[in-house]
């Protein structure tokens, strides 16, 4: 392993191929510390923005995941795939995708616009029985998976070339861009699965501001981090003591927030907080150091 490395939050640009996981391990070796964790995978044929946690700033990671994001991906019309997307087997004959079927384009995306109901894929990472649904589907077994509320905020069709449509959507967490896919498809009544997806945001954070994945690791601050998500508390040097202790703290001139960032008059982030009548309560603590 290299030298150990300071807490951060490191915003990088995964390429099609590897896993989530990969780099990962990636990152453990460059930052020397097996404290590195992930605020949402991406699949190993998507590409785009990946938010990896170094040393105690993995205590952030649970505020990241479920932030919404963007994504820019292509759908092929046409048929449906058993995977939703192009690794998958062709489900039934190709239909022909005609200026017929694309008239009803703009009423199929709209349909899909807002709050939907919406079942993930069959080969998704969701536990089934103690076990992950596409482990499920690879061994041969049939996996039936409950709708889930998602928000779709928007659902752009940027072009259309033949059977292709590149696309771009802003969603909430937990939204599968390949069931997107497949259902537009089937709305449209020719099938459809994602043949290519990447990921552009993630709340406040963009891929254009990722960092190379090279020693030295260029880690975002903890409370840069949390200065971009949640209202600030602006804390002297013995409250950021006490509140480092657990300490309740006497904040009668702030709001009441269900979650502000704690920050030492140094800038370092000593934790998030509630406050609630005049009173900030430690919701997560992160330690002045970080040990690998």
């Amino acid at each position: 392993m290299g030298p150990v490395t300071a807490a951060g939050i490191l915003l990088t640009d995964k390429p099609v191929g590897p896993t989530s996981h990969d780099l990962v391990q990636q990152v453990r070796r460059l930052a020397g510390t097996r404290r590195v964790g992930h605020a949402g995978t991406l699949d190993p044929a998507a590409s785009g923005l990946l938010l990896l946690g170094v040393n105690a700033a993995t205590r952030l990671l649970t505020s990241l995941v479920g932030l919404d994001k963007t994504y820019r991906a292509t759908i092929r019309l046409g048929f449906a795939t058993t995977t939703d997307d192009a690794e998958g087997e062709p489900l039934g004959e190709p239909a022909e995708v005609d200026a017929e079927t694309l008239e009803g384009l703009d009423a199929a995306v709209a349909a899909l616009t807002g709050p939907i109901d919406q079942v993930p894929s069959s080969v998704s990472a969701i536990h089934v029985a103690g076990r992950r649904a596409h482990e499920l589907v690879r061994a041969g077994e049939r996996v039936d998976l409950p709708a889930r509320r998602v928000t779709v905020a928007r659902f752009d069709v940027e072009a259309v070339r033949g059977a292709e449509l590149d696309v771009e959507v802003d969603c909430s967490s937990g939204t599968y861009i390949r069931a997107l896919a497949r259902d537009l498809g089937g709305a449209l009544g020719v099938g459809g699965h994602l043949t290519a997806l990447r990921r552009t945001r993630i709340g406040p954070f963009r891929v254009e501001d990722a960092a190379a994945l090279e020693a030295p690791l260029a880690l975002t601050a903890p409370a840069d981090i949390a200065r971009a998500l949640f209202p600030i508390l602006s804390l002297t040097g013995q409250q950021a003591a006490d509140l480092a202790q657990g300490k309740r703290l006497a904040v009668p001139e702030a709001p009441d927030t269900e979650t502000v960032a704690a920050i030492a008059p140094d800038g370092r982030l000593v934790g998030l907080a509630r406050v609630t009548g005049g009173v900030a309560s430690v919701v997560m603590n992160l330690p002045a150091e970080a040990p690998a």
